[in-house]
């Protein structure tokens, strides 16, 4: 092996090592504690050798991001084709995984899509990650798609009615025992009552 591919694999490490570690800190005592001074305590590197990585937190919080887009991509596609082609078991699969993953992780949902992170969502530009966790929507939307309709939008609108579902009842704004109900009745109006 050469000298500078075993460069590229330990810089590539470290990278991973950051970015778990900050995932690590924000899921035990949330964002405001994620500095990089205290990474650089987690990982046992000089702030520097952070700094060599990553321009500072949010370039870190957008890193941390793209991870959990890559995340979530493979549980709703897992979920997705465990539903078999079913349109209507499919918007449940997709609705119910997302749903659930914002509230089982809630530090990774923040940085994917509550702080400000410098990504392009929505974009050609966008990164791997990002584009493959919107297609796993897509995919489900997109057949339910009326004619005239562009399915790009529609599913934009679904994703964030799940969103706002996720952040107001994770925030208390929502009551949680009535989630299951709102889930249903946002699918039932996607899919028709079928």
């Amino acid at each position: 092996m050469s000298i500078q591919r075993r460069r590229e694999r330990e810089r590539a490490e470290r990278e991973r090592l950051i970015v778990a570690a900050a995932l690590r800190l924000a899921e035990a005592e949330g964002w405001d504690a994620v500095t990089t001074r205290r990474l650089a305590a987690e990982i046992e590197y000089s702030q520097p050798v952070l700094y060599s990585h990553f321009e500072g937190k949010d370039a870190i919080t957008a890193a941390v991001a793209v991870r959990g887009c890559a995340d979530l991509a493979a549980e709703l596609g897992a979920a997705i084709t465990a539903a078999d082609g079913d349109r209507r078991a499919s918007l449940v699969a997709l609705a119910e995984t997302y749903t659930s993953f914002g509230w089982r992780r809630p530090a990774l949902y923040d940085a994917m899509f509550t702080h400000l992170v410098d990504l392009p969502f929505a974009t050609d530009e966008a990164p791997e990650p990002l584009r493959a966790a919107f297609g796993e929507m897509l995919r489900v939307v997109e057949p339910i798609t009326a004619e005239g309709e562009d399915p790009g939008l529609l599913t934009e609108t679904f994703w964030a009615a799940l969103h706002g579902l996720v952040t107001l009842t994770r925030g208390g704004r929502l009551p949680e025992p009535a989630h299951e109900r709102r889930l249903t009745l946002l699918i039932d109006h996607f899919a028709g009552s079928a």
